[in-house]
């Protein structure tokens, strides 16, 4: 019985052990509780937050290799950006293509050109849906970029809308 008791305990604080390292896994990769103050962001950091506040990333993705087939659908509602400290910026969004559609909080690399704002993820594991390379940059209320996810890639390009819009 104390032989049972023992190995009780013992696969108890392994689970404990893996619970506490996946909850500082999940704060780190997605960095929770963690923010940097909107008093300290640039005036085009704060313009960009109130841009993509509510927004949706609403356009069109392409395959290559397909070039004959017309551009598939795709949306990406944002309920909010924000800077989660040095370039890593942390969008709250929900994702839809094709027969996707999850919610998560995604942190990328954004880096700025002059006034335009890049997302540059380089195999880039999101949750749920795979490992992907993108690199999208945003000017005035539009989208562009390119993205790979394996051996698949392509084109994606379209309008930042507010909710609401059409």
């Amino acid at each position: 019985m104390n032989g049972g008791r023992r190995w009780i305990r013992r696969v108890i604080a392994l689970l404990v052990v893996l619970v506490v390292f996946a909850l500082g896994w999940a704060v780190g990769t997605f960095g929770l509780g963690r923010r940097v103050p909107r008093a300290s962001l640039t005036e085009l950091e704060r313009q960009f937050t109130d841009r993509m506040h509510g927004a949706a990333l609403v356009g069109r993705f392409t395959i290559a290799g397909r070039e004959d087939r017309a551009a598939s659908p795709e949306r990406y509602e944002i309920s909010s950006v924000e800077k989660v400290g040095g370039d890593a910026w942390r969008f709250n969004a929900r994702l839809r293509y094709g027969s996707v559609d999850v919610t998560l909080p995604i942190v990328v690399t954004m880096l700025w050109a002059g006034d335009t704002p890049m997302i540059t993820m380089t195999d880039l594991t999101i949750p749920t849906l795979g490992t992907f390379t993108a690199r999208v940059f945003f000017y005035g209320d539009r989208y562009a970029g390119t993205w790979q996810h394996g051996s698949v890639g392509g084109q994606m390009f379209g309008r930042i809308e507010k909710s609401g819009s059409p």
